[in-house]
């Protein structure tokens, strides 16, 4: 199974429809009461400046299509753009949202290669899901075979790619590699975990402790963990030294803090720690010794620099359509989710906030139930 995707050919070239005053601007050609946008004119925290608005949309022209957004997924990252704390910020006014899975409702007149009823993601970032329809190029969407559930293709774009360019990118892996990481209950660790199944690698996950943990344990258990430990059963655990798992060669980090440091000790004499986020919101510290006597790498991954670089390429196309099949397959699951009616947008973003790792849901708006 492949994902079809129509045109790699050039980044993400304009952000659609974020100046909130063209809204005013629009004719209808959709029932005006049916087409919501979430938008915010200032940064700030999203229960304070995100507004719902009502607008119109042209009928799509030329290369256009007009898109139903079905559902889209609450990102940290959405949260912290808005927040104005992320790298990557649209210009203001903006409505939020990186991933969806939309339908096309209408086609412009030069449109070969999407049809309507064909199901479609975003093609870059800042696309703005958080709305029910808008119009794009055919260039920033790409089209996902139904096989695929909508759940899943609605958060195809970020969780999924990023944990498979962290095992694809940093460290040469063969079969029985051991690959360590913390934050193992996120979304982007659970796809770890089930790609280091998939893959035959050998995947250890540090998770905080909580009330719940063995019934957590064996989620994680589930999806293909090898071994799941705490934080404080990491700092005690003799796996490696047993030889019962291989030392890893990469970790994988996004919470930094003493954490990572205890991550980091089990390394293997050359090995490597890629950060992607860091949830404790404390520094990396790493131990001269780490690096002198064990030739330790640090390294740092962003996917959305990575997508700005390789928005046109091959290797970008056989990201998709691998995990296209994948989740088609039914051998990638999306994590615990809950779908929030776009009306009760708050609930969603207020729980997106969560930093203490143990609520476990990805909050998704649901645009078709307004």
């Amino acid at each position: 199974m492949v994902i079809y995707m129509r045109s790699l050919v050039s980044p993400l070239s304009r952000s659609i429809v974020t100046n909130f005053m063209s809204f005013r601007k629009m004719t209808a050609s959709v029932k005006t009461d049916s087409v919501k946008s979430l938008f915010y004119k200032e940064y700030g925290e999203p229960v304070d400046v995100l507004h719902v608005t009502t607008q119109s949309i042209n009928q799509p022209e030329n290369n256009q299509v007009s898109v139903k957004w079905l559902l889209a997924p609450v990102n940290p990252a959405d949260i912290n753009t808005i927040q104005g704390k992320y790298p990557s910020k649209p210009p203001l006014p903006a409505i939020p949202g990186n991933e969806g899975v939309g339908e096309i409702i209408a086609i412009g007149s030069n449109v070969k290669y999407l049809n309507i009823g064909d199901r479609v993601i975003p093609n870059g970032t800042h696309l703005g899901t958080w709305r029910t329809h808008a119009n794009y190029t055919v260039e920033e969407l790409l089209k996902v075979p139904k096989e695929v559930g909508i759940v899943e293709a609605s958060m195809l774009n970020v969780n999924p790619c990023t944990a498979y360019r962290m095992l694809k990118d940093f460290v040469e892996l063969k079969p029985g590699d051991t690959v360590i990481q913390n934050g193992g209950n996120s979304a982007v660790g659970q796809m770890i975990i089930q790609l280091c199944k998939i893959w035959n690698y050998k995947s250890v996950s540090v998770i905080r402790d909580r009330p719940n943990i063995e019934e957590l344990k064996n989620y994680l258990t589930s999806l293909g963990a090898d071994e799941i430990l705490t934080e404080d059963e990491i700092r005690k655990t003799q796996i490696f030294k047993t030889k019962k798992l291989p030392s890893p060669k990469l970790a994988l980090n996004c919470i930094c803090g003493q954490n990572a440091l205890e991550v980091l000790r089990h390394l293997a004499h050359g090995g490597i720690m890629v950060t992607y986020g860091g949830m404790s919101r404390e520094p990396l510290t790493v131990p001269t010794s780490a690096l002198i006597f064990k030739d330790i790498t640090l390294k740092g991954f962003w996917m959305t620099a990575w997508t700005k670089v390789n928005m046109n390429s091959k290797e970008r196309e056989k990201m998709f359509s691998e995990l296209g099949a994948l989740f088609k397959d039914k051998r990638l699951k999306a994590p615990p989710h809950k779908l929030v009616p776009f009306c009760q947008y708050q609930e969603a973003v207020i729980n997106a906030l969560h930093t203490d790792g143990r609520t476990g849901v990805k909050y998704i708006l649901d645009m078709t139930k307004l």
